[in-house]
């Protein structure tokens, strides 16, 4: 999978500077991915627990009032119009407002894109409201981590999370070298000292007044030790209760008479300097009180800095110290717990093993390591709507299809138009001038408006449209070169002398469908001027897309003019030129004209039969029928629905389509391909794949979702990995005007066969 995939990334949760541990991982954790995918956008939405807020960083884009739900659905807004790709976020119940934490859910129901989930906590025995929230935003998450073995056992067994959304990445570690404690004893004056520690915000249940009376009986076999309390008083327990629980452990150790061998460090403390101090220890020690604490980020520093462990069988410590990795002691056991620390302190050897296995082990949870774990899901889940099993496709009768054809809407097709013509690009919905326009996309509406004529929807409003883009057409037209011009900047400077052959190729398709088709008396006429000087350049160029669009110009020309030999002679020419490259090019296992099927392929095929049927060439469309058959199987998923050959890639000969991304106008091509061959063989099974390709867009696609924009008659511009492109451009928006243009064609031309009949 490609890096380049995961472009913008937000951490939600709390973040430093706020005093928790979830802003802590939160912190880290979008530092290392951000270290390690220096490409990707990694921006943050962090919690407040205080109106006022906190003094945050500028990877911080928007805040999040706890106790506010609509907060919640403003920061799923913000998220949406950002284009994130994925939201990984942080849960923990107390983080979040609401009953068990339940406004997350208001943030996550109404995301667009994917969510990751990493579990913080995990209750093997949750109350109503705390199970009924993690099961949903289990439900919601594309995927959930969990930090240990046991937490994805609960989550199994307790909220019955499948199996295959679950994946199991451990608390990421700082990555410091395995060194020698006596180095950097000195700095915290405690040199020539044994040294326990034990770091973490301080609150009642991490069991410190236990080890304080441990340290007495730990005196006695090592007059020198030091027991160092690291981290400031938990701000929710400084806001109820001040710093009363503090003070009742200096009285405690006073009263044991070790306050000289007890310090007190009262500070939250950056990753830097809290790696200096656990470097200075000798033991590490978590007398936690109560066993259901599925992780500790403080036990997982410790232990991946190469530190042995003194720890209380909480459910974390059991699994990462189990099997000698560490010591366990019951809880609120004083002796037990100075028996410990005593024995490593005085069993030198066992010390330093467990201490070596501890940092071989840690390595594999550094966080540059769960970095890379986290995007490799990330990356993962761009795919996960890819393979789900879609409804097959109905078999319907015609009148039922008609009944589901989309309401026509222009409304976005005029926005994107000004008094020069056709924009090509938009941000969203919003034209986008800096890209200015083209002569594709203005061929491309010219040739709307012209069936929006014959569907009887061209009022005054298609007529302005129609002037306009045939304005474009006559100004891109250069008479020194016979040839269009393509791209014209907002300013209105033409930006070469010469354009593409590919849009050279649709002006003339556009001009002779005007010629042919326009019901105008006035568009006709000045069409079929331009068409004349413009055709001979077609047999000029060496682009088969060119040729085939050609071809089709001069079928609809043909239509009124159908004695005119320089036309005709142009159509049996260029017809000529693609059933050669066929022939040189095509193999038993390779139906195709060229070593690429690439952009807009169904028009090659499309070429030949419209030419075929219409000048009794029975090879031409004995050659595009089969090599429609072909691009048709070749862009049918296993699911039987439509999957056009993705722009990353294409498909080349000797290779594998490219999936992603997936664009309107290979639909609206294909759309249009076989509705020619239904008109050429009256063979039905070209009417289901029409519709097959034209349901891509109403979301019968891999991931299930609309490419058309009912809201403003507009089309996203491309169906990404995991979610489509929500600009809509011109020729987005185009493809799927034609292609209901076409589908509404074709009912219009069967009703009046059967009132006939």
């Amino acid at each position: 999978m490609r890096r380049s995939d995961i472009q913008k990334i937000a951490f939600v949760g709390d973040y430093l500077p706020r005093k928790c541990g979830i802003a802590t991982f939160t912190h880290d954790m979008r530092a290392s991915v951000a270290g390690r995918f220096p490409h990707a956008e990694c921006f943050v939405v962090p919690v407040n627990d205080r109106r006022s807020g906190y003094d945050y960083p500028p990877e911080v884009r928007f805040e999040i009032d706890e106790p506010d739900l609509e907060s919640y659905r403003r920061a799923a807004d913000f998220l949406n119009f950002a284009d994130t790709d994925v939201v990984c976020l942080q849960h923990e119940y107390g983080i979040y407002g609401g009953t068990a934490g339940g406004h997350v859910l208001g943030l996550v129901r109404d995301l667009r894109m994917p969510v990751v989930t990493t579990l913080h906590t995990v209750l093997r025995e949750p109350n109503d409201d705390q199970r009924r929230v993690l099961v949903e935003l289990a439900a919601l998450s594309a995927r959930v981590v969990a930090m240990t073995e046991r937490a994805r056992v609960f989550l199994r067994t307790v909220y019955d999370v499948p199996e295959e959304k679950i994946d199991v990445i451990a608390h990421g570690i700082p990555d410091v070298p395995f060194t020698d404690p006596a180095e950097y004893k000195e700095q915290f004056d405690v040199a020539g000292r044994a040294v326990a520690l034990t770091f973490g915000l301080l609150s009642p249940n991490k069991g410190i007044e236990h080890m304080l009376r441990a340290v007495p009986a730990v005196l006695r076999a090592f007059p020198k030790f030091v027991y160092i309390v690291l981290g400031a008083t938990h701000p929710d327990l400084v806001r109820d209760h001040g710093e009363r629980y503090r003070l009742s452990l200096d009285r405690l150790a006073r009263s044991l008479g070790i306050s000289e061998h007890v310090i007190f460090y009262n500070r939250f403390v950056e990753l830097d300097e809290l790696t200096q101090f656990i470097r200075a220890a000798d033991v590490y020690v978590t007398p936690y009180l109560n066993p259901a604490q599925i992780t500790s980020g403080t036990l997982a520093y410790a232990f991946g800095c190469g530190k042995a462990v003194v720890s209380t069988p909480y459910w974390h410590a059991e699994e990462l110290l189990a099997d000698g990795r560490g010591v366990l002691v019951p809880f609120a056991d004083p002796g037990a717990l100075a028996g410990a620390v005593a024995g490593l302190l005085g069993d030198e050897p066992r010390r330093a093993a467990m201490c070596a296995e501890a940092y071989r082990l840690g390595r594999d949870t550094t966080w540059e390591r769960s970095a890379a774990h986290y995007m490799e899901v990330f990356q993962r889940i761009r795919l996960g709507r890819q393979d789900q099993p879609l409804k097959p496709l109905a078999v319907r009768t015609l009148a039922e299809q008609q009944a589901e054809l989309p309401d026509w809407r222009l409304d976005h097709l005029a926005r994107l138009t000004d008094e020069t013509g056709l924009l090509q690009h938009a941000t969203h919905t919003v034209p986008n001038f800096a890209e200015g326009y083209c002569t594709d996309d203005n061929a491309r509406g010219l040739l709307l408006t012209v069936y929006l004529e014959e569907l009887g929807r061209a009022g005054p409003d298609v007529e302005r449209l129609a002037t306009r883009y045939a304005a474009f057409l006559q100004a891109a037209f250069n008479p020194d070169t016979l040839r269009f011009r393509n791209f014209l900047a907002f300013d209105r400077r033409w930006l070469e002398k010469v354009g593409s052959d590919d849009s050279h190729g649709r002006a003339v398709w556009a001009l002779g469908t005007c010629v042919g088709r326009s019901l105008r008396h006035d568009l006709p006429v000045w069409a079929a001027a331009h068409f004349e000087r413009a055709l001979p350049a077609v047999q000029e160029t060496t682009s088969p897309r060119t040729w085939a669009f050609g071809l089709l110009g001069v079928r609809e020309y043909l239509r009124r003019f159908g004695g005119d030999r320089l036309a005709t002679q142009a159509r049996d020419a260029l017809a000529a030129k693609l059933i050669d490259i066929y022939d040189r090019t095509r193999t038993p296992d390779w139906d195709w004209f060229e070593d690429i099927a690439s952009y807009d392929s169904a028009r090659l095929p499309q070429a030949l039969i419209a030419t075929g049927a219409a000048a009794g060439n029975a090879r031409a469309l004995d050659i595009g029928l089969r090599a429609l058959g072909w691009l048709v199987a070749v862009q049918t998923a296993p699911q039987q629905h439509f999957r056009a050959i993705g722009s990353n890639g294409f498909y080349r000969r000797g290779g594998q389509p490219a999936r992603f991304d997936q664009q309107p106008i290979e639909a609206g091509a294909t759309v249009s391909a076989c509705l020619e061959a239904y008109r050429a063989t009256h063979d039905g099974r070209w009417l289901v794949e029409a519709r097959s390709a034209f349901e891509w867009f109403l979301g019968r696609n891999d991931l299930g979702l609309d490419l058309y924009d009912p809201g403003t008659g507009g089309c996203f511009d491309g169906l990404q990995e995991d979610r489509v492109n929500r600009n809509q451009g011109a020729e987005s928006t185009l493809a799927f005007l034609l292609a209901l243009a076409e589908m509404s064609r074709l009912e219009t031309s069967l009703a009046a066969f059967r009132q006939a009949r």
